[in-house]
């Protein structure tokens, strides 16, 4: 057997890219130093580049691709087409060298020996330029799965050097700057792990969509994983956090199943593999189960310690494994560094926008929320029955909102409405969505067409503009870099787990404000106690759809998982800085459109003042659903070990209400200072403030809510548009309370922070919280580096004046 031809894995390193290829060197590496430290990697051989060069010299065969490949437009596709059939023709009509042939017999003849028996084989293309992190040839030539038998071999051999010349593989060469007869193959051999008879997938050691480095993401499904890798299913997914996992937790923060329509399996006679349908009982469930997940995940870890190592760098990695459906054992069977996100830069930026010219008169205007502008086609909605009808991108018309639009609200390109103010659901719910939202416009539904294009503009202040047609607008991005850090802690208000890993990336000091709303009416939708006595409900309607929602799942973990993980992928994104979870705050009529909610909230003329809060916490209309709310905390905290998490009670209204609820939460799994828990409360009640020496014997902090506190200070409604335009945070008494709270919690050396609408939209109002000696500021999003520029000059100022006293 010519040696020159064939290496072992075990003989293979990463630095033997140049004869073997990108995979094969990458199996090697695999092979030879993570196989000892337990990662599941199976055996195999590769046949180097020096056979293709042997190759390339027969009967002539350089000279003919030469001729074939020269002078050719890769974007002319028919020549393409025309010149790639050619030049694989060429090289399959080129028999393969006797000495390779003979080597290629050896080295299966000793495989089979290695491993004992026979095997199938997957026979896979290895460029020599694959993979680089500069140009990743993955993908552009051929594998080819459930070979059996040596002259089956030699032809699968045969078809992956002629694979080097497919259309994709000529025009991805001639877009990348390489010449076409620089690059080499080799071949790489191995056993077939038999996940048709089971799974496979791919890891990525980042989130894929964000490039947020702390998580592992491993996607699967049934059968062989060219579907997965190719995009033919859509796979089940999950994301697991590599910092906890590191300490022996379980912290899988989010989990989906996937639809997994087909899948591919063995195939008899004259081809190897075939497509068939997933059976349906397979498609709803997970793939694979959990400890096989986390089992992925730490050899993911590994493999990405073991290649960051090698680069002298952090290295994410694309690793894609198998499970063996005869044997149970998992295996990695592929490796590769990321490129996408690895090769971003890590420079961090805010968008400001801008329109380029003066605009006419406005057609409708209202307060503007967010600091955005968007165009689209104007959607009015005047009837929940049509919610349907808004298509991607546009705007998004009605009289107001509530939690059942959420999920088409994400649709939009921006939201307008008749009704509402700053804190209104339509306001909160755009912020969460990154986009522009106008409300309180009074006549919006009535004065905007169905269809007709329009430019909605939040960038022009505190007033929110619509304006016929389509306007230019220019967006700039700031370098976050550039801002100053200050005494005053700044944190964020988060509600969408799903923008958590992007938001993270914004300068801040955790989260003050983390809303579980959004997690339960978009990813649970079902009230807590629907499913805490399921199926013993009145409704018989809500019992069949809640059954067929749970899918055989118990009811209560139903709601446990899905909102534990919601949480988690917020502590995760911002781990180890602190994220202050609010416990739900949803009022009845809120919590009444719920699946299954008609039967369990009472009917209130104002439930901004009603059966809401702490209240509900230990009463027995609800207490069963918050112990599955404490439940999921504990959980995030125990099991996933994100004690970043801290809880805070929304709507204290008296301190012996405080102590009920810090029972019944010791009394479910939340035990105050036990693994470090700290308990904050809302300060939204003037009793907060006039008894906040009392309270904060309770609680460990305070968070001062200045929508609430404003609203029962100036006892008003704030969802009332007939007295919105009295709600103002900057009211005199409004600040006297804000200031009398922050010095009771000095006095008591407690910790006090605002998570309000004020700090985003007054910066004014900031500035003049820093004065008062306020710890933390939580901020939306998308004001909080504008507004911390204006903190930092508060604080900037202050410094100044005292010195000069």
């Amino acid at each position: 057997m010519n040696r020159s031809f064939i290496l072992n894995f075990s003989e293979i390193r990463i630095s033997d890219l140049p004869r073997v290829g990108g995979k094969n060197a990458s199996l090697g590496e695999l092979f030879a130093a993570l196989k000892p430290k337990g990662v599941g990697v199976v055996d195999g051989f590769a046949i180097t580049t020096d056979a293709y060069w042997l190759l390339l010299e027969a009967n002539g065969l350089r000279s003919k691709l030469e001729q074939i490949l020269s002078n050719l437009d890769p974007e002319d596709l028919e020549k393409l087409a025309v010149a790639g059939q050619a030049a694989r023709s060429s090289i399959l009509e080129t028999p393969l060298p006797e000495g390779l042939r003979l080597s290629v017999s050896g080295a299966y003849k000793e495989l089979v020996q290695r491993v004992g028996r026979e095997v199938e084989l997957a026979v896979r293309s290895s460029a020599s330029a694959e993979d680089l992190p500069e140009a990743s040839f993955a993908g552009a030539a051929e594998t080819f799965l459930n070979i059996r038998g040596e002259d089956a071999l030699l032809r699968a051999i045969h078809q992956c050097f002629a694979s080097l010349f497919t259309d994709r593989a000529i025009s991805y060469r001639a877009r990348q700057g390489f010449g076409q007869l620089k690059v080499a193959l080799s071949v790489g051999v191995m056993p077939m792990v038999r996940s048709d008879l089971a799974t496979s997938g791919v890891i990525f050691t980042l989130d894929t969509e964000s490039g947020f480095r702390d998580v592992v993401t491993v996607t699967g499904s049934y059968g062989l994983g060219e579907f997965v890798v190719q995009g033919v299913v859509t796979p089940d997914e999950w994301q697991v956090f590599k910092p906890t996992l590191r300490q022996n937790f379980e912290p899988i923060i989010s989990r989906h199943v996937g639809s997994k329509e087909v899948r591919l399996v063995y195939a008899h006679g004259t081809r190897s593999t075939q497509s068939e349908a997933t059976p349906p009982s397979e498609r709803e469930r997970y793939c694979l189960n959990d400890a096989e997940v986390l089992q992925l995940t730490r050899w993911a870890c590994l493999i990405e310690d073991h290649y960051s190592e090698l680069a002298g760098r952090p290295q994410p990695m694309d690793i894609e494994w198998a499970k063996d459906g005869s044997t149970g054992d998992l295996f990695i069977v592929q490796a590769r560094p990321e490129t996408v996100h690895s090769a971003k830069s890590a420079k961090r930026s805010v968008a400001v926008y801008q329109l380029r010219a003066k605009p006419p008169a406005p057609l409708v205007a209202g307060q503007a929320v967010g600091e955005k502008i968007a165009v689209g086609p104007v959607r009015v909605i005047t009837d929940i029955a049509k919610l349907q009808e808004v298509q991607a991108g546009d705007v998004l018309v009605a009289e107001n909102t509530d939690p059942d639009w959420e999920p088409v609200m994400r649709r939009a390109a921006a939201i307008v409405t008749n009704q509402g103010g700053r804190t209104a659901h339509a306001a909160i719910v755009s912020r969460e969505f990154g986009i522009p939202c106008i409300v309180g416009t009074g006549n919006a539904t009535s004065i905007l067409e169905n269809g007709r294009e329009v430019t909605v503009c939040c960038a022009e202040g505190s007033e929110g503009h619509v304006y016929a047609g389509r306007i230019p607008f220019d967006v700039k991005l700031i370098d976050a870099s550039v801002v100053p850090k200050t005494r005053t802690k700044i944190m964020l208000i988060i509600g969408d787990p799903g923008q958590a890993f992007h938001l993270a990336a914004i300068p801040n000091e955790g989260v003050g404000l983390a809303r579980i709303e959004f997690i339960v009416t978009n990813h649970i939708g079902i009230h807590p106690m629907a499913l805490a006595q399921f199926p013993n409900l009145k409704d018989s309607k809500a019992v069949i759809e809640i059954r067929r929602r749970i899918n055989c799942e118990d009811p209560k973990e139903y709601f446990i998982s899905r909102l534990s993980e919601g949480i988690a992928r917020i502590a995760a994104a911002f781990y180890p800085k602190p994220v202050i979870v609010r416990t739900s705050d949803f009022k009845t009529n809120e919590y009444a459109g719920l699946l299954g909610g008609a039967e369990f909230e009472p009917k209130e003329e104002n439930p901004m003042i009603g059966f809401r809060g702490a209240s509900r916490y230990y009463d027995p209309r609800y207490s069963p659903g918050f112990a599955l709310e404490c439940a999921a905390l504990a959980r995030v905290r125990d099991k996933m070990g994100l004690t970043n998490l801290k809880v805070m009670i929304p709507f204290c209204r008296t301190v012996d209400e405080g102590r009920k609820v810090v029972e019944i939460m010791a009394h479910n799994g939340l035990r105050q200072g036990q693994n470090g828990l700290e308990i904050y409360v809302m300060c939204e009640i003037p009793a907060n403030v006039v008894a906040a020496d009392e309270f904060l014997k309770v609680f460990d902090g305070y968070s001062i809510g200045s929508n609430d506190l404003t609203q029962l200070t100036l006892g008003l409604d704030r969802d009332s548009g007939t007295v919105a335009h009295i709600f103002d945070e900057n009211n005199l008494a409004v600040r006297r309370l804000i200031a009398e709270a922050i010095r009771a919690a000095h006095l008591a050396k407690k910790p006090i922070g605002i998570c309000g609408q004020a700090p985003s939209d007054l910066p004014d109002f900031a500035e003049w919280l820093v004065e008062q000696g306020i710890d933390s500021i939580s901020l939306n999003p998308d004001t909080a580096i504008k507004t911390t520029l204006h903190i930092a000059a508060a604080e900037a100022r202050s410094y100044v004046l005292d010195r000069s006293a």
